[in-house]
């Protein structure tokens, strides 16, 4: 079991309400740490992250951008590659603009659920995988909201 955590898996409780309603302050999550080694990050995972601006720091939040992807916002919709994104997951719409960004090769574009509150992309910039601690499994506590990611 040791070795599990140490490699494989991460315990991470959420600070903040930049994913709301997707997640709360306080939830727990199991983090996957090795599948992005061997499989590719897709559009809409949630992802735990270095902090591009603290490094002691981790944020949660949602793949939005891939790479070669052009990434906007207008009026709270979310375009990519000129197509509006049906977002099926819960979601606070911000009705901000932002100008089209260009995803380069290893890079991503990240948004937080709670878009009025979350720093994400809009704010840090782009975000090399890299900086991934890992893929958000599941969220095992509190029990009354389990979920699988």
């Amino acid at each position: 079991m040791v070795l599990v955590y140490l490699f494989a898996i991460q315990i991470s409780v959420v600070r903040g309400h930049s994913m709301q309603p997707s997640l709360s302050d306080g939830d727990r999550l199991i983090i996957d740490r090795i599948s992005y080694s061997v499989m590719d990050v897709s559009r809409f995972d949630v992802v735990v992250l270095r902090s591009p601006i603290d490094e002691g720091v981790d944020y949660v939040k949602r793949v939005i951008g891939l790479p070669g992807d052009r990434v906007r916002l207008d009026d709270g919709h979310v375009f990519v590659n000129d197509e509006m994104v049906a977002e099926s997951f819960a979601h606070v719409v911000d009705h901000s603009m932002m100008d089209e960004v260009s995803v380069p090769e290893g890079y991503y574009f990240l948004l937080g659920d709670n878009r009025p509150v979350s720093c994400d992309s809009r704010e840090f910039g782009l975000v090399r995988q890299e900086r991934f601690r890992g893929k958000v499994r599941a969220r095992f506590w509190p029990p009354s909201r389990f979920a699988v990611f």
